[in-house]
């Protein structure tokens, strides 16, 4: 069975996705995103006044990440939640802050194309 990334499933350009539409989009049960929000404390879905659940697009693509390494890459829960982690870390360290000169010069860029 082929692999599915996130970059193979569409989202729809939308805000806020709705618990059952998540739930057809990532081909898991509701009951499972709703586990999947206690044990993965970055899925953050706002809520309705009435308690519904609304999930922004980052949420969508974080929950097919996780399917993905839960279902494909055969992760532990607690492995996904390391992996997740890691990456986000390895991001930011990877690239290094800009330098003053490297600040001042693209502002000097912005202001130069806000003149003409």
């Amino acid at each position: 069975m082929p692999e599915t990334t996130t970059d193979q499933i569409h989202i729809p350009d939308k805000l806020y996705f709705k618990i059952r539409e998540v739930s057809v989009l990532a081909q898991v049960p509701a009951s499972v995103l709703r586990f999947w929000e206690t044990e993965f404390k970055k899925i953050r879905p706002k809520r309705t006044p009435a308690g519904q659940r609304l999930y922004r697009r980052h949420d969508v693509e974080l929950i097919l990440q996780i399917k993905h390494l839960l279902y494909e890459k055969k992760f532990t829960i607690p492995g996904a939640r390391q992996y997740l982690n890691a990456s986000k870390k390895s991001i930011h360290e990877a690239l290094p802050p800009p330098t003053l000169d490297e600040i001042c010069s693209e502002l000097e860029s912005i202001r130069e194309m806000l003149s003409r």
